[in-house]
């Protein structure tokens, strides 16, 4: 057998080059294929991915939302006073950041098909906590709204990019329990962020405000673990370190059923970036995560003042973000264990998180003022819908193939995420303070457009598979040469006659 296999090879050593990254030199593909993939190697594999690759992203994940949970913290230690904000300005320090998010967007889709995607990212996360220690240096409006539009711009490849790695490494049926588990990390930040705020605000010192403490901590914080990241997060299945050079190929070859093109040459297509735009699933999924994110703006920007406005003292307020922390954690686990064990239903359990989210969001606008527990227990459920981002992001990684239609289509949903979060804070009038109905009807509404969404997405996927088993009959069985030339033509969903979406 051939070491060094040729291009012309459909299952020779060349075809390893993910991505444009050297291969293991003594591994034959073809070989690895035959004799090494068995059952038991493949969950040995799967095991070590799952112990390397999850906290890595999960500790992350974690980092980035109590870094945005920062700004509304501040807001109890006097950040708002300090500063002299007035009016609606508050509002729109909040919104900048998605400003930042949203032209960093289109780059991002465009740089992670370029560049060594764990690098890339590896180097945002170690810019966004050096933008977030800057915040502590804001002296007026003015200077925090750039801090604000920088931080986003650092922030806006970490959800995408890890959304991709997970599409590299996992199937299709494995997608939603992983994204899931490193998503969990924003869930844990909910709950500890407030504990770890609280503490800075018990840290007594002339030299800085508790504000620019909790910035200069939490940034130092992220922008080290850039180093780690650097050091350890893959850059494909090449180049994963947990695995040695056999188990690198079996990781590769595990995947190759997915259709969805994690193996990439390094060009950027233009022709998948039309063939996005056109997709009715693209703007289905724009649609649904701008209409639900109307809600996320002003809960991730308001939640500290909300709670304040149910009775709490400043201090206490931090603390009682811990259970909106806890109810997103139950959901995640429920919704996503749930859509991983049982077939066709990751639309499903999103569509059941949007209407929990729907109920806490009419418990807080209807209960009394008195009613403090009520109230907060609606604000609980009203940051479920919150668990529906690693659903959603599964739904990318599973049913758009082409890495650059991939990164396109992460590309518009994230635009339409910043939208979103653009837009939501605005309904939060200064002059509703602390109750904030207008912005508790909108978020409502935003949620039940984000339903309506999902369920033409579902009647699209449905009817689009049926169409395709009339057409060319249902999927047959393919060999593994099969299956390696569909993924390594880098062909979109569209053009894969055996690709069938799943729901």
């Amino acid at each position: 057998m051939e070491t060094h296999p040729s291009r012309d090879d459909p299952v020779g050593l060349d075809i390893l080059k993910v991505r444009s990254t050297p291969v293991p030199k003594d591994v034959d593909f073809g070989e690895v294929l035959e004799t090494y993939a068995t059952p038991e190697m493949e969950r040995k594999v799967l095991w070590k991915l799952d112990l390397f690759l999850i906290p890595l992203m999960g500790f992350c994940y974690m980092l980035q939302y109590m870094d945005k949970l920062a700004l509304s913290q501040s807001t109890l230690f006097g950040l708002t006073e300090d500063l002299g904000l007035k009016g609606t300005e508050y509002n729109w320090t909040s919104a900048v950041f998605y400003f930042g998010y949203f032209a960093w967007s289109w780059p991002s889709s465009y740089l992670v098909v370029r560049l060594p995607l764990g690098k890339y990212l590896s180097i945002a996360v170690f810019l966004w906590g050096g933008i977030l220690m800057c915040h502590a240096a804001c002296t007026s409006f003015s200077g925090l709204m750039a801090a604000r539009f920088f931080l986003g711009v650092g922030e806006a490849s970490i959800a995408p990019g890890f959304a991709l790695i997970t599409g590299m490494f996992y199937k299709r049926e494995e997608q939603p329990a992983r994204q899931a588990a490193w998503f969990v990390g924003n869930s844990i930040a909910s709950v500890i962020g407030g504990v770890v705020a609280y503490g800075i605000g018990l840290i007594t010192t002339t030299s800085v405000n508790s504000w620019q403490l909790l910035f200069l901590i939490l940034g130092a914080i992220t922008a080290a673990y850039g180093f780690v990241l650097f050091f350890f997060l893959p850059d494909s299945p090449a180049t994963v370190k947990c695995l040695n050079k056999n188990e690198k190929a079996i990781a590769l070859q595990r995947t190759l059923k997915n259709k969805t093109g994690v193996m990439d040459t390094g060009k950027f297509r233009w022709d998948q970036v039309w063939m996005a735009v056109k997709d009715p699933q693209t703007w289905c999924l724009v649609l649904y995560t701008l209409c639900v994110n109307l809600c996320n703006g002003g809960i991730t920007s308001f939640s500290s003042i909300i709670i304040n406005g149910f009775g709490f003292s400043s201090l206490k307020s931090l603390i009682m973000q811990m259970p909106l922390g806890a109810a997103q954690l139950v959901f995640l686990l429920l919704t996503s264990g749930f859509a991983t064990y049982v077939k066709s239903s990751r639309l499903f359990m999103m569509m059941l998180n949007c209407a929990v989210s729907v109920i806490g969001m009419a418990l807080i606008w209807k209960l009394d003022a008195g009613n403090q527990a009520g109230r907060l227990t609606g604000l609980c459920l009203g940051a479920v819908f919150a668990a529906n981002i690693p659903l959603s992001l599964s739904i990318i990684s599973s049913n758009v193939a082409g890495f650059t239609k991939k990164s396109t289509v992460s590309a518009m949903m994230f635009v339409a995420y910043c939208v979103g979060n653009i837009v939501g804070p605005q309904f939060f009038l200064p002059s509703q303070k602390p109750s904030y109905p207008t912005g508790i009807k909108a978020s409502m509404s935003g949620l039940t457009l984000g339903i309506f969404f999902l369920i033409c997405l579902y009647g699209y996927y449905t009817w689009e598979n049926r169409r395709r088993d009339r057409l060319y009959g249902s999927p047959r069985q393919l060999t593994e040469a099969e299956e390696l030339q569909d993924e390594f033509s880098n062909k979109t969903d569209h053009e894969i006659e055996s690709f069938r979406y799943v729901l």
